[in-house]
């Protein structure tokens, strides 16, 4: 099949590839679309995990306030070079991972993060439950298996749904932006202020504000 510079040209604008590499895509697929963007995705797994090993000392510190203050956000994006540091695509994803945290209230960056104790009480508390609805011990293992799983997606920020794609997870999201700039790219930490947390107060979905922001 005839690949047309028009076909490149959506499927550039599609996952943000490399010229080169979409039309390798293209090739690939024998132009199905489809198959393409697909194919892109695995070699951008494939990418980033070539280069998850390779040290990210540069990058920077962004902020995000909403609110009028209610919520603020600090977090700190390692990439390879003080050059790739300046790149618009990496600040601009920096920024979203900011507005992520403040939508998603994460605890964590990954799984390996979370301490023991706070997932064998979890664990505990998923098996109560799952016992409370008369489920036999056997079955009720089972059922904090998947829900500990779930439990996972809620406070770890690579694993949510991305609050611009919720087809995408961070994770996923992040594996583009390696394979994009072409730079192992390290979320390192974070930390999210919540005016009157802890305090007694009415209940906001902040995460619905933010994503009227982002539209």
């Amino acid at each position: 099949m005839n690949i047309t510079a028009g076909m490149v040209k959506e499927l550039r604008e599609r996952t943000g590839s490399g010229m080169m590499d979409c039309k390798k895509a293209l090739v690939e697929s024998n132009g199905d679309m489809e198959k393409a963007v697909e194919y892109l995705r695995e070699k951008g797994l494939a990418t980033a995990a070539k280069k998850a090993g390779r040290i990210a000392a540069e990058g920077i510190v962004d902020s995000y306030i909403h609110g009028g203050g209610r919520i603020g956000v600090l977090v700190e994006v390692n990439i390879e070079t003080d050059f790739a540091a300046k790149n618009e695509e990496f600040k601009s994803f920096v920024k979203d991972i900011a507005m992520q945290i403040a939508a998603s209230n994460p605890q964590y960056v990954r799984r390996e993060e979370v301490p023991e104790d706070v997932i064998e009480k979890e664990k505990e508390i998923l098996k109560a439950q799952a016992m409370n609805e008369g489920k036999p011990a056997n079955i009720a293992e089972k059922m904090v298996a998947g829900r500990i799983e779930k439990f996972y997606k809620e406070i770890c920020l690579l694993e949510q749904p991305f609050i611009k794609d919720t087809d995408k997870t961070v994770q996923d999201v992040l594996n583009e932006k390696i394979a994009t700039i072409g730079e192992n790219i390290n979320i390192r930490r974070f930390v999210r202020f919540e005016m009157g947390e802890g305090l007694e107060k009415r209940e906001d979905n902040f995460a619905e504000e933010v994503m009227k922001q982002i539209k």
